[in-house]
């Protein structure tokens, strides 16, 4: 026990340092920068493209929002992740090295053997598939319905109503998430590129635009192209490329990915029009529990038979049914969820 005490202590020591660090040293591993960068990149898009025109910029609850985001992304969740995730990772090992007699997990691991391109690929879709029972969970348990009103509070969508949510979550998320991750040996530096990710999609999914499905396989097919003009992630198809054909390739992939993916690309993943109608007030009495709980993937939805866009029109009304009287600041709806459940 002392062992995995000390570990976590460890996990919080000198985070004043690195609080301090993020903050004062911008770097492309930035946690901090990259929620700032991501988070003003959609707010243009928002002033620049809006899809709900007669919604202001500056919506309901704008502010409010935008502190969640630092508290949820930065503040609580990337601290307890910190902390915890050693515990986590050399507890499981114990256990199953315990458990084998001796087999250690972390040494003999498969993916250890994998490009860092498949670590990625299998680590983001083993989460976002664990995220969306456990957002499933949210739905159908009481309690947990209780903290996750405070998501679904939001009455004017925007790109900032992605990080609103009740302290609880990530505490229920990522122990959930915990297991198979430590198992996968997903680590820090591994996790970071998945979380950006599956950040800037949330984002997206939030946010009152409304763009193509060719535009957003374009951009997903550029990324990829990004990511073999410059050896990154082990993909190492090309050998000393020139500039030029680092861009060749980025274009050609953002191309091809457009016209491959443009087609299918709301049926792999969630979007602004499939994401708003998870935060409909009404509801069929059918889908009672909630409909589309994607985070970044919509093909479990479409797998699970829970997706749901009867129409692609963006003013529709949003939250629950009491979301009038549900608290309106910080303070009230971080102790909302506590008190006994009404029968």
């Amino acid at each position: 026990m002392e062992k995995y005490w000390n570990l976590f202590v460890e996990g919080y020591r000198g985070y004043a340092d690195y609080f301090w660090q993020e903050i004062t040293s911008p770097a492309w591993n930035n946690y901090f920068y990259w929620l700032i960068g991501v988070s003003l990149f959609f707010l243009l898009l928002e002033v620049v493209i809006p899809w709900r025109r007669n919604q202001p910029v500056f919506r309901r609850d704008f502010w409010l929002d935008a502190f969640y985001m630092f508290f949820n992304f930065f503040l609580f969740s990337l601290i307890i992740y910190a902390a915890a995730s050693n515990v986590v990772v050399n507890l499981f090992n114990d256990i199953i090295m315990w458990a084998t007699g001796g087999f250690n997990l972390q040494a003999n691991n498969p993916l250890n053997t994998f490009p860092m391109w498949a670590v990625l690929l299998i680590g983001f879709v083993v989460r976002d598939f664990v995220q969306w029972w456990i957002h499933r969970l949210l739905h159908r348990s009481d309690r947990l319905w209780e903290f996750h009103k405070v998501h679904h509070s939001v009455q004017e969508m925007g790109f900032a109503a992605h990080l609103r949510y009740h302290w609880m979550e990530n505490i229920v998320y990522r122990t959930l998430e915990y297991i198979p991750l430590a198992l996968l040996g997903i680590g820090l530096y591994d996790f970071f590129i998945i979380h950006i990710f599956t950040l800037a999609w949330g984002h997206y999914n939030h946010s009152n635009i409304s763009v193509s499905g060719r535009l957003t396989g374009g951009i997903l097919g550029g990324l990829i192209g990004l990511l073999i003009a410059n050896s990154l992630l082990d993909i190492n198809l090309l050998t000393d490329p020139s500039f030029l054909t680092k861009v060749t390739v980025v274009a050609g992939s953002a191309g091809l990915g457009a016209l491959l993916l443009g087609g299918i690309m709301k049926y792999v993943f969630n979007s602004p029009e499939m994401h708003l109608w998870h935060h409909s007030y009404e509801l069929p009495k059918e889908r009672r529990y909630g409909v589309n709980f994607g985070l970044t993937l919509a093909l479990w939805d479409y797998i699970f038979g829970t997706a749901y866009i009867p129409h692609n029109e963006g003013d529709i009304r949003l939250g629950f049914p009491g979301v009038e009287e549900f608290p309106e600041n910080f303070g009230s709806q971080s102790a909302h969820g506590f008190g006994p459940l009404k029968q």
